[in-house]
């Protein structure tokens, strides 16, 4: 587990926190009761001022699919900014990224009952895999599995089964593989033997999993309450921050970018195409 000394980063010799070791090895971990009552009614009334001031951002996602999200969540509401940073959730993340993490997205979650038409409900990661590896070659024990990147799910209302909550399969952000294409919508999906477990949460609640987890929104069911969460994402200080896209923020001049025509002389200087983490 990494902390940076004189600009390097080195191996953590204190003991972690159970979890952190969870979150390390299983892939996810739920921290439970974070936030109080008070602080979620807080909460809850501004991202709802949120959704009511902002449209869906233009983001290139289909008809429809926008409107549960809005992005750039710590540009727009302080109490969203200052809850991210909670000493609980960096307890974690610290282990694991480095006391100089950041966060590389931001974004808010509400999804009335029955709304599932977005592209999260298909078995996917976040990102990588980060270390890409053929299926038959195992991870040797003796180094700590790497974590790149962390997604947390701050849960603004309780989520049941009921209501459709993100599945996670133990263990496969060490697999070094994406989600075979082949059943990116099978409920019975596996990996080496492990199968999905649904991440039920209370208000109040945090989940945490690496980016390379294979996880997916599970089918809501009869008496679908929605989803209500702030999203938010944490990268190594070596990972870009992905909040607003590489047209719109950049360290780019005019002339520099008239002079990129082609797509790769855009990417080579930074203007990549929309992914995952750009929200």
């Amino acid at each position: 587990m990494p902390t940076r000394s004189h600009g390097y980063l080195t191996v953590r010799s204190d003991q972690a926190p159970p979890a952190v070791e969870h979150l390390r090895t299983e892939g996810y971990v739920v921290l439970q009761g974070v936030f109080t009552e008070h602080e979620l009614d807080a909460l809850r009334a501004d991202v709802e001022r949120v959704f009511r001031e902002y449209p869906p951002d233009d983001r290139g996602d289909p008809p429809g699919e926008a409107t549960p999200f809005r992005y750039e969540m710590l540009n727009r509401s302080g109490l969203v900014q200052d809850a991210i940073g909670n000493p609980q959730i960096l307890e974690v993340l610290d282990f694991l990224l480095g006391e100089d993490c950041h966060v590389i997205a931001n974004t808010a979650w509400w999804q009335r009952p029955g709304e599932n038409d977005h592209l999260g409900r298909f078995w996917h990661i976040d990102a990588g895999p980060h270390v890409p590896r053929d299926a038959g070659i195992a991870w040797d024990p003796r180094i700590p599995y790497p974590v790149f990147a962390i997604a947390a799910h701050l849960y603004l209302a309780d989520c049941p089964v009921e209501a459709g909550p993100t599945g996670v399969i133990p263990r496969s952000h060490t697999s070094g593989q994406a989600p075979p294409r082949s059943r990116l919508a099978d409920d019975d999906l596996e990996w080496d033997g492990r199968r999905v477990v649904p991440i039920v949460a209370n208000a109040g609640d945090v989940a945490l999993f690496a980016s390379d987890v294979w996880h997916r929104r599970l089918p809501p069911g009869p008496g679908d309450p929605g989803r209500m969460f702030v999203q938010c994402h944490y990268g190594r200080r070596d990972l870009a921050q992905r909040i607003r896209p590489t047209s719109a923020v950049n360290h780019l001049s005019a002339e520099a970018l008239a002079r990129a025509r082609t797509e790769r002389e855009k990417t080579l200087i930074g203007i990549h195409p929309l992914g995952f983490y750009d929200g």
